[in-house]
């Protein structure tokens, strides 16, 4: 770690309206909180950001690191999926990319392989509304019970485009994709959205522990997803 931080690239955050907004390894969470471009563009980042641990914590963790860590509960992980975000990894055979969504294997495991880092995250920057929804007993001191992120690309009120990931309820973080196919190429309206709901918390693996049940889990999915919707779609 020491002597990663003698690397600047991996502390840097920069957004370009053609490559994107890069978030290197070592980018903590409080500089991608103040960072004024992902304020304005990517409100999502932001409201998970203000949700992952302490003021102490946000100030020394990074997003990569949570990212990393690959729980199911890691607030990054569902508003990322749906910005379509890349893993840029480097090793000892060289670098590649993977999407976000290949990233995750199962529960704290990661397609990382022996020799390898993550140097960065990449989201393209597209025009689009979306929100982090998370329901915790402490907002930014508990981890996840439930997590829900939307994003959505709106044309002539017909939904050009669709994501909705969930957190906490599958080994993984995960996307919605039969949620997400109610509404792809659909006009919005609140049936859809109520229909979209209910198919998220269908296709939700969730388990009890001692925060929460599985059955209520769901519930919780099928409500944050209608709220998240509502928010991206009509709001």
């Amino acid at each position: 770690m020491h002597t990663q931080k003698r690397i600047p690239e991996l502390q840097e955050i920069s957004c370009d309206p053609e490559k994107g907004l890069k978030i290197g390894a070592l980018a903590t969470i409080e500089s991608i909180h103040r960072f004024g471009p992902v304020r304005e563009m990517f409100p999502s980042l932001v409201q998970a950001a203000s949700s992952i641990g302490s003021p102490q914590v946000r100030n020394r963790g990074t997003f990569v690191g949570n990212i990393c860590r690959a729980v199911p509960s890691a607030d990054s992980a569902p508003p990322l999926l749906t910005l379509g975000a890349d893993v840029y990894i480097q090793g000892i055979e060289g670098k590649r990319k993977i999407a976000l969504e290949e990233f995750f294997t199962g529960p704290g495991q990661t397609a990382l392989k022996r020799g390898e880092i993550v140097t960065h995250l990449e989201v393209p920057v597209v025009p689009r509304r979306c929100v982090y929804l998370k329901l915790a007993t402490r907002h930014s001191m508990d981890l996840a019970i439930v997590g829900v992120a939307a994003s959505a690309v709106l044309r002539d009120g017909r939904v050009s485009d669709i994501r909705i990931a969930l957190g906490a309820v599958a080994p993984t973080p995960i996307r919605a994709m039969k949620a997400e196919e109610v509404l792809r190429n659909g006009f919005t309206s609140a049936s859809l959205i109520e229909e979209a709901a209910r198919a998220a918390a269908a296709e939700c693996r969730p388990i009890d522990d001692h925060r929460a049940s599985a059955s209520y889990r769901r519930d919780m999915v099928y409500v944050l997803t209608r709220r998240a919707l509502e928010q991206v779609l009509i709001a």
